[in-house]
């Protein structure tokens, strides 16, 4: 299926709840530091219309919307984008009555902020809104964009929970079903800082035809045609691919005990490198070997 619109995935910087283990910062409006601010001028030149696109900020996932909401729109119209508003949905009905459905059509950009990801799905997930979202993402010059919680549910599977210290203790990384704009893919958030690596690992070896993405904070992967990925923003993007395993106790262990693995492959990904869903090729922008 050839995909039209642009998927743009963020690691996430501030704590907004994103996953259990983590507290809300219940001052970030104060506080919120636009690490994005490079990556939000980036979505703006992607965009169908530029500066004068029509961006909706979807703060479904947070749990508090009404706070953040109002610094993204102050972010963007900062980058020149003035043509931005916010779309609250906080119940399940609201995401099939028609206001709500008129404007994510007539969006060029919506922009998925952080939270809890399975709040998302779970307001979400097939309803109206979710139909015309994918809709819109296959078929139109639209961004689907997400930061930490909004860009783990951006995949078909999705992780929602899992502690750092004990993710690879099986049983303890949980999986559920994202969005679906993307196949074959898993998505981690602040990977480098929380120090996600393990639970990636237990995603991945449990469907070596995963590609599991860890998205470093300030960093993001803007994804073109569903296939081409580009890394952007100043951090890094782990990339663990599955596919060659050899070997693994993951079916023999019981639950909670340690998980072995032989021969995963991870690729480091940063500023406009670039990698290829179709051939598993990673093209380093600034390699010693050119």
């Amino acid at each position: 299926m050839e995909i039209h619109g642009k998927l743009i995935i963020i690691g996430g910087a501030v704590d907004k709840g994103s996953f259990s283990e983590t507290n809300l910062d219940q001052n970030a409006a104060k506080n919120l530091n636009f690490f994005e601010e490079g990556i939000l001028k980036r979505i703006i030149n992607e965009s169908k219309n530029k500066e004068l696109s029509r961006i909706e900020v979807i703060t479904t996932a947070s749990k508090i919307p009404r706070e953040i909401g109002p610094e993204y729109v102050k972010a963007f119209s900062y980058l020149g984008a003035n043509n931005v508003d916010v779309l609250y949905i906080e119940r399940r009905e609201q995401a099939s009555e028609p206001e709500v459905l008129e404007r994510l059509k007539a969006a060029d950009v919506v922009m998925f902020t952080g939270g809890d990801q399975l709040r998302l799905t779970s307001i979400l997930g097939g309803t109206p809104f979710d139909d015309i979202l994918i809709d819109k993402y296959r078929n139109e010059d639209f961004i689907y964009a997400g930061t930490s919680a909004g860009a783990a549910a951006a995949s078909n599977s999705m992780i929602y929970q899992g502690s750092s210290q004990e993710a690879l203790l099986k049983g303890e990384v949980k999986i559920t079903s994202g969005l679906g704009l993307i196949d074959d893919v898993v998505i981690d958030t602040h990977f480098v800082q929380r120090g996600r690596i393990g639970r990636l690992f237990q995603a991945v070896v449990g469907n070596p035809k995963v590609l599991g993405i860890g998205l470093g904070e300030d960093t993001g992967l803007l994804i073109k045609n569903g296939r081409q990925m580009e890394a952007i923003g100043s951090g890094l993007v782990i990339l663990v691919d599955g596919r060659e395993v050899k070997d693994t106790n993951l079916t023999q262990v019981e639950l909670g005990k340690p998980i072995s693995i032989n021969h995963l492959v991870t690729h480091v990904m940063s500023k406009h490198d670039t990698f290829d869903l179709d051939t598993f090729k990673m093209q380093i922008h600034s390699s010693q070997y050119v």
